[in-house]
């Protein structure tokens, strides 16, 4: 039986790449930088804002030194403005409400940075009691590293075979992998089909409904 879901952030739960994609806007032009398509920062997200800041700096210009002021100027503005264009995807809310009412254990593991993401969370799912939300932080290897999605189950002190990790990109479902979980990788986020199909989810959804019946069958096979 499947006793907690833990999801990613971008992508998954929310609509993020219109706030995204104007921060590194605006902090690429500080620098005198070229901005960038919404279509190019969506293969850009995914692995942390330093690694998106890194690949929105075209390669020839790539220094330590020019990353780091490109991320130091994108990280005051994104939090400022962190929620103008982001919305929870159609289905979501609901989503989280219903696996709620079943008592089933939810939590958040996201590369974004632990101020953004607990600032998102608070701002579009204040009424769900989430066991653990958790950004990078410090010290911590981000994903597909399985630390975080360890650290969530623990804390929760629920089993791997209890647990379900869902997410939008080949990261997530390699951090499922790694951390010996069951995985649902979602459509409707940044990355194509084909890249969760290659990294091997065991289950894709279409639709946050589509969520639910990835969890009811789960929870038949165990």
């Amino acid at each position: 039986m499947i006793k907690l879901v833990i999801f990613d952030l971008d992508g998954t739960l929310l609509d993020t790449l219109g706030d995204l994609a104007a921060a590194c806007d605006v902090a690429l032009e500080r620098n005198g930088l070229p901005g960038h398509t919404p279509q190019e920062y969506r293969s850009f997200v995914g692995n942390g804002i330093l690694r998106l800041v890194e690949r929105a700096i075209p390669e020839q210009l790539r220094t330590p030194e020019r990353i780091a002021a490109v991320r130091a100027d994108f990280i005051p503005y994104y939090t400022a403005h962190i929620d103008r264009h982001t919305r929870p995807y159609d289905g979501v809310p609901q989503l989280l409400h219903e696996l709620a009412r079943r008592g089933t254990k939810l939590a958040v593991a996201s590369n974004k940075y632990q101020e953004g993401t607990e600032k998102l969370v608070r701002r579009f799912f204040p009424a769900i009691p989430f066991t653990a939300v958790r950004g990078q932080r410090p010290g911590i290897p981000l994903k597909p590293d399985p630390g975080v999605a360890d650290e969530i189950r623990r804390l929760a002190g629920v089993a791997p075979k209890e647990t379900l990790f869902v997410g939008d990109s080949g990261v997530d479902i390699e951090t499922a992998r790694r951390a010996g979980v069951r995985s649902v990788g979602v459509t409707w986020g940044f990355r194509p089909r084909r890249e969760l199909e290659q990294a091997g989810a065991q289950r894709l959804a279409d639709t946050p409904a589509d969520v639910l019946a990835a969890l009811d069958h789960a929870d038949k096979e165990a």
